[in-house]
């Protein structure tokens, strides 16, 4: 079973996404983390990522298709979480043409839904709690830096639920539920497909 996890920063996702690669044997695939790990890896792609990330510059869909390529091919006993990719309508559609080459599809776009002032609210909160007990804070856990982050997603991001709506593949939860019902609610939509 392959997904995509939508929704804001600070939505869920990544919280999601690991309770779903421990109780349903998933692979999350992370955008960032596959860049971080091919840049050490020493292959090809890896020294075309380094290069790119150290001059600077931000990395092309084609390196990332290539990336996630490498992991399709892989294989997953139960699938893949697409996270924080695809980002763009673009993207979207070279994810789509990828997995049919692959002889694979897509189950299922869930949708974390949120209201953005309570987002706000949930991220400074946390933030604040996390200082209190000497944790680190992400830098960008403010309420300015979020509204920003906001702002890309809805510019950039928020199309795709357009998109896989159309395709009839978007479910959508309350992703400011309690972290348990958002995943009983994942749940339910995966147990569906």
């Amino acid at each position: 079973m392959n997904i995509i996890l939508l929704g804001p920063p600070g939505a869920g996702k990544g919280t999601q996404a690991a309770k779903l690669v421990a109780s349903r044997d998933m692979t999350q695939l992370s955008t960032g983390d596959m860049l971080r790990e091919a840049r050490t890896s020493g292959t090809e792609m890896g020294k075309k990522v380094a290069a790119i990330m150290d001059a600077g510059e931000l990395v092309t869909d084609e390196i990332v298709i290539g990336l996630i390529r490498e992991k399709l091919e892989s294989r997953s006993a139960g699938g893949f979480i697409f996270d924080g990719f695809p980002r763009t309508l673009a993207q979207a559609d070279a994810l789509e043409a990828l997995l049919t080459e692959t002889g694979q599809g897509l189950d299922a776009a869930i949708e974390l839904r949120v209201n953005d002032e309570v987002l706000v609210d949930r991220i400074v909160n946390r933030a604040k709690e996390a200082a209190a007990a000497g944790q680190p804070v992400r830098a960008d856990d403010n309420a300015e830096s979020l509204k920003v982050r906001l702002m890309e997603y809805y510019k950039k991001t928020s199309p795709l639920i357009g998109y896989y709506y159309a395709k009839g593949q978007l479910s959508q939860v309350d992703g400011l539920a309690d972290i348990g019902e958002v995943e009983a609610s994942i749940a339910r939509v995966l147990d569906k497909s």
